[in-house]
């Protein structure tokens, strides 16, 4: 059948994980909307704590909030109606409601993607030019670098959807995963789906890779630095403020890197693994990242200390 704009679903449906069994979803919506809401806290105290408090207005922190920002609305974007889907078994999504959920995951996963990518430039600037890092990081740039993220990461997810739409829907209407993204949709479509899927292939690649190749860089360039660094606690120092950064990351790429591989030579999982494989790179991080800040980052911790001791001395 050609492409055309007619389709014939009118909705979709979010089937989850397909070999969960009934009394097991009422622990997975609890599971998931505990998830969530701590996601919501976690990031709402980091975020309360950089704007109460002036001595985190530094470029870093604010490429911590883009982070907070893309964690927020992503998790905000798949997980209420996954957890509607166990909680009331209702997984019914509308056809325009999938595509603006796909538009979102992939513009919020990519953003995420670039925002790593500019905090790695930001440590590999302030340890490897550490004199010239204030005149590099000026207001300006701080801006640029803040809102570049939303802007390269915009186009690419929007042509998907653009390119998704209009195919002719005509078959099965259950989307075989926890929220609608490119291959969940396009699989359904009754027509050719390897003119559409090659290009999102390249664009999962390039939105992935090159921001991974740019922390490769600067973290390597990061570590060159740091050994010529003469004494061990300058080392130490020097790796503890990178180390939540590079947590993060491994938490993001990693899994990210390894199902796109294993997917392209032939490994195979079945698909709840799969599934829980993705769910656990997609809403892991954003849950995670803010105990990341707080714990292993010593000015944060420093801003914590000082307002609990004066929360217990009123």
């Amino acid at each position: 059948m050609s492409v055309g704009n007619t389709s014939f679903a009118k909705d979709f449906v979010i089937v989850g994980f397909p070999g969960l069994q009934p009394h097991y979803y009422g622990l997975v919506s609890a599971l998931l909307f505990f998830v969530y809401l701590f996601t919501l806290i976690g990031n709402a105290v980091f975020f309360t704590l950089f704007v109460i408090t002036k001595s985190l207005h530094k470029p870093v922190y604010y490429f911590i909030i883009n982070l907070v920002a893309s964690d927020v609305l992503f998790s905000t974007t798949t997980l209420p109606k996954i957890i509607s889907r166990y909680w009331f078994q209702d997984g019914t999504i509308s056809f325009l409601g999938c595509f603006v959920q796909m538009f979102f995951v992939h513009f919020l996963g990519s953003a995420c993607s670039v925002v790593l990518a500019v905090m790695a430039i930001d440590r590999y600037t302030a340890i490897c030019y550490p004199l010239q890092y204030h005149s590099i990081m000026t207001n300006r740039n701080v801006l640029i670098l803040i809102l570049s993220p939303w802007i390269l990461s915009f186009l690419g997810p929007l042509a998907l959807v653009i390119r998704a739409y209009p195919l002719p829907y005509c078959a099965d209407n259950s989307i075989i995963h926890c929220y609608c993204d490119h291959v969940s949709i396009t699989t359904l479509a009754c027509t050719d789906r390897s003119l559409y899927s090659i290009p999102a292939l390249i664009y999962a690649f390039l939105i992935l890779l090159v921001p991974f190749a740019v922390i490769i860089f600067s973290y390597c360039s990061i570590f060159i630095a740091v050994m010529r660094i003469s004494g061990s606690q300058g080392r130490m120092k020097t790796f503890s403020t990178c180390s939540p950064q590079l947590i993060i990351i491994a938490l993001y790429f990693i899994p990210r890197v390894f199902n796109y591989l294993s997917s392209n030579i032939g490994l195979k999982f079945s698909t709840d693994l799969r599934i829980i494989m993705i769910m656990m790179y997609s809403v892991l991080p954003p849950l995670i990242n803010p105990i990341i800040y707080c714990l292993r980052t010593e000015e944060v911790k420093k801003v914590l200390r000082q307002h609990f001791s004066k929360e217990t001395n009123r």
